[in-house]
């Protein structure tokens, strides 16, 4: 008497990617279908379905048991369809091998559906469901969770944030509103990342030695940071003064820009004077000076011109400025405007001039020097 391993494919799957015949039966026809479906997609569970049928087939062969091991694979898209020629191929098979019982094996709820067929017409002496034991997105998601967990740095990173974030959301929640609550924890989870992500931590790490080597190196840069540090907060402290006049019917907005009009001159003259310190800094090393900082103290003047130019047309639109009389003629806001603009392109295409000729002679004499020392 014969046992009759069964796979069956409900969704027809092996059947649409081999495009085989169905049934098929027999160990060796269904070796070459497990090939041929394995390398249609060799992600489909089927193919896993298969194999296991021979491996049901195979034990049941060495204990000295007769077995068929056969496939049966719907042909219809619909339901009813898939039912009906599955049920055909199991009459088809009964015919050839008269089994005495059979051995189901199914990888899914749905081929598992068929069972009531199959006992219908043969017993059913077990069920092998076939259950993939590692899927390739929760094998993906854990060993990278597992690499996240190993490394040190990106645990630094995110874990210790979230983990203080939660800690004090109790003690938020109890002392605030929940809105309040919510705010202050994206706000500290927000700079956290920010201040990982921008690589804020190496600059402020390596601050302290960069200042010693300053110290020590005797760069005017250090002295001239530090004036300009003061000219920053000295224009920060005319721009609120100057915002605070106003008063408080003026919109936000009008103060900003205020604020920005009284500021500007002086935060130009901080980067210029901080650009000037590196700059002899360059002079003083005797290798060159770089294009970039030639030029960067005429960018920062014409910048402070074009937006000193903005915000003072904005103001005079606001009549918060007064008009502007030159020779007994009013110069109108636009005017004033084009006048700061056109001042920022002069200055702006002065330095590229000046970092352009300096750089070509700085580059010129390192040349004849080489030439002078062979």
């Amino acid at each position: 008497m014969t046992t009759l391993v069964i796979c069956i494919d409900r969704s027809g799957a092996i059947g649409r990617a081999t495009n085989v015949p169905m049934p098929v039966a027999g160990w060796e026809a269904v070796r070459s279908l497990v090939t041929d479906a394995g390398l249609s997609d060799p992600e489909d569970a089927s193919v896993n379905c298969l194999l296991e049928s021979l491996r049901v087939a195979r034990d049941l062969r060495d204990e000295r048991e007769e077995s068929v091991v056969a496939v049966v694979s719907a042909e219809s898209d619909s339901a009813v369809g898939a039912d009906r020629s599955l049920a055909a191929q199991l009459d088809d098979l009964v015919d050839r091998y008269d089994p005495r019982a059979a051995i189901v094996v199914v990888d899914s709820a749905e081929d598992e559906r068929v069972l009531p067929i199959v006992e219908s017409r043969i017993p059913v002496d077990s069920v092998d469901r076939v259950v993939v034991r590692q899927a390739r997105d929760i094998e993906s998601t854990y060993y990278l969770l597992k690499q996240f967990l190993a490394d040190e740095q990106l645990r630094s990173t995110v874990l210790v944030p979230f983990g203080v974030a939660l800690l004090l959301l109790p003690a938020l929640f109890y002392w605030f509103s929940a809105g309040a609550a919510l705010a202050g924890v994206a706000g500290l989870l927000g700079a956290a990342l920010l201040y990982k992500g921008l690589a804020i931590d190496r600059v402020v790490a390596g601050a302290p030695e960069r200042v010693r080597e300053a110290l020590y190196a005797g760069q005017v840069s250090v002295v001239t940071y530090v004036v300009a540090a003061g000219l920053a907060l000295v224009g920060g402290f005319f721009g609120v003064l100057s915002a605070s006049d106003l008063g408080p019917a003026e919109p936000a907005i009008v103060r900003a820009v205020e604020f920005a009009f009284a500021a500007v001159p002086w935060v130009a003259v901080a980067g210029v004077t901080a650009a000037v310190g590196r700059l002899l800094d360059e002079l003083i090393r005797d290798e060159g000076i770089r294009t970039q900082y030639l030029n960067l103290p005429f960018v920062i003047v014409a910048v402070g011109l074009v937006v000193r130019g903005f915000a003072g047309y904005f103001l005079a639109q606001e009549a918060i400025l007064d008009p502007f009389e030159m020779a007994g003629f009013v110069v109108s806001p636009v005017q004033r405007l084009a006048a700061f603009i056109v001042g920022g392109i002069v200055v702006s295409l002065v330095g590229v001039k000046v970092a352009s000729d300096v750089g070509t002679e700085t580059l010129e004499e390192v040349i004849d020097a080489d030439r002078d020392g062979k």
